[in-house]
């Protein structure tokens, strides 16, 4: 049977790497240095502005987590939608929501598939997502809001 003197040289041998490893791994670690980053670029504020004035009745959400619009169970289904972003959710005054809308540009040409699958996902959750290439004018936003409306109450078929 080993000595207590040799298992407490044992013990404080431990412990002192244990103690070196840690104070290298603090060592190590860059500080973290974040800058100011604006909530939306001036193409989505004006999308913003153009959604608030044409729609003045409803709620205008922007930079919305898929996260908080979906769910479902399991690690793997969630992290194929857990970093993804809405650029728009319009809700009505109870924060029910009416649509989700994405501003496109030059940036989504070649992404065209995986926008078609962002927008299968949230059609999975029942939501409705409306794309625009360019800034509608208010009066063709809000007949693509009016029509999304009635189709969901029953009133004009699909």
């Amino acid at each position: 049977m080993p000595s207590y003197t040799v298992l407490l040289a044992i013990a404080a041998l431990i412990l002192f790497f244990a103690m070196l490893a840690t104070r290298q791994a603090a060592k190590s670690r860059k500080p973290l240095r974040l800058q100011r980053k604006p909530v939306m670029t001036a193409r989505e504020q004006q999308m913003y502005h153009l959604l608030h004035t044409a729609l003045p009745e409803c709620t205008v959400l922007a930079q919305v987590a898929f996260s908080a619009l979906v769910t479902a169970k399991g690690w793997a289904n969630r992290n194929r939608f857990d970093r993804k972003v809405a650029d728009f959710v319009l809700c009505s005054q109870q924060l029910h929501v009416i649509a989700v809308i994405e501003l496109d540009d030059r940036s989504h040409a070649g992404r065209e598939r995986q926008d078609r699958e962002r927008d299968a996902m949230l059609r999975l959750a029942g939501y409705v997502t409306l794309r625009y290439l360019t800034f509608p004018t208010q009066q063709a936003l809000r007949a693509d809001i009016e029509q999304l409306l009635l189709k969901k109450a029953g009133v004009v078929s699909a």
